[in-house]
């Protein structure tokens, strides 16, 4: 049995115009006419055969939403780049004179931050790669981003998976960094590196007078890990200086406790760092920020370049969002704000892991003016 039921409506024509009028001025509004300058939004086409990985990436800057500000992003490095590889400026010049840090002055000196799990997963390469090509001035870690860097010179970290059950790894002495696995007997072999490199140091303090910080501490470090798979050899050879106030939350910490009671004594001075790091912002012509990540590394930069009135040119990229008020998710109009990032710049947070996008972030930026030193040929080498 099928019921149906209809309804006759009987609208007042005059009524019927009224409503249609009201309508079609809410939906149908009129639009001003968007400046000359606007892109369409398009995105790449694949039809056309092969793909070209280059115009993929570059058909990014007209898809929208994060693909959108990745091309900004690599727009802003580019232009740090080309401000840092340009001719020095009579202000340049002026600063090579009181410039104390020992690195040559450039117009442009580029921060880099990131967080340890970057160094703990496979962007340790790519760190490493701009420490030894010497393309960036300063980098801010935080303790495992250090001492994960030295750890996998004496033992490798393996891939996993995110849902690994906590309790099983733990009785495997297996520790877990997201889908990463990092078995405990690594932090033995680092103990068993590390504490004869304590003991020197603390005689060095005290034959010497040394005053250790945390910088000079991760030089000291990077030269004698003596291994260029690390990227603070790297910054040991090139003179670039690695900040990190919370050296002693992590691994490094953990030994410096067992130091103390072993053979006490170590000091490490955070004050001449904060006076070292704002001394770089104040020096320089002009800045960059890259930052990945959030929290401590964050922060260091950005109030280093309070200090100079902010940073010229800022990219931040990480998954926090600013509804809490921390700092990780503050957005770069925050830090205008405070007088970190120049009233004038243009700075770009991009929404994304680092993981996804800082490989072609630095493929489409540092790489494209790198050239690969040719090899050898047979009969150069024989």
């Amino acid at each position: 049995m099928i019921l149906v039921v209809s309804a006759t409506f009987h609208v007042d024509i005059e009524m019927a115009d009224s409503y249609v009028e009201k309508a079609r001025g809410a939906v149908l509004a009129t639009s001003d006419i968007l400046s000359k300058d606007k892109q369409e939004v398009a995105g790449y086409e694949f039809s056309l055969g092969s793909v070209d990985y280059s115009a993929l990436l570059a058909s990014y800057r007209t898809t929208g939403f994060q693909a959108t500000n990745f091309s900004l992003v690599i727009d802003s490095i580019n232009e740090m780049l080309a401000c840092k590889g340009a001719p020095l400026t009579p202000e340049a010049l002026e600063k090579i004179s009181t410039s104390s840090d020992g690195r040559d002055v450039s117009n442009c000196t580029i921060f880099l931050g990131y967080t340890s799990n970057l160094i703990s997963c496979g962007l340790r390469e790519i760190f490493c790669f701009l420490a030894k090509h010497n393309m960036v001035d300063c980098i801010v870690t935080s303790a495992g981003g250090v001492e994960e860097d030295l750890m996998k010179c004496l033992a490798p970290h393996y891939m996993g998976e995110f849902g690994l059950s906590g309790k099983e790894l733990r009785s495997r002495g297996i520790n877990r960094i997201g889908n990463l696995l990092v078995p405990n007997d690594n932090y033995c072999k680092f103990e068993d590196w590390i504490m004869p490199v304590y003991d020197q140091m603390l005689e060095d303090q005290m034959e010497e007078g040394i005053s250790w910080t945390p910088s000079k501490v991760i030089k000291r470090l990077g030269r004698e890990i003596n291994d260029p798979t690390s990227v603070y050899y790297w910054c040991d050879k090139n003179n670039i200086p690695v900040f990190c106030p919370s050296l002693t939350d992590g691994s490094l910490g953990d030994m410096l406790f067992f130091h103390a009671f072993k053979s006490p004594g170590l000091k490490i001075d955070i004050i001449e760092d904060i006076v070292r790091i704002n001394k770089i912002a104040l020096d320089s012509v002009k800045s960059g920020m890259i930052i990945l990540g959030g929290g401590m590394i964050k922060h260091h930069i950005c109030n280093a370049n309070l200090f100079r009135n902010g940073a010229d040119f800022s990219v931040f990229i990480n998954t926090a969002q600013e509804f809490d008020g921390c700092d990780a998710g503050a957005a770069p109009e925050e830090a205008i704000s405070w007088g970190k990032i120049k009233v004038d710049s243009k700075p770009v947070k991009l929404y994304s892991d680092a993981t996804l996008v800082f490989p072609l972030i630095v493929a489409e930026t540092f790489c494209k003016n790198f050239k690969i030193p040719d090899k050898p040929s047979n009969t150069e080498s024989s």
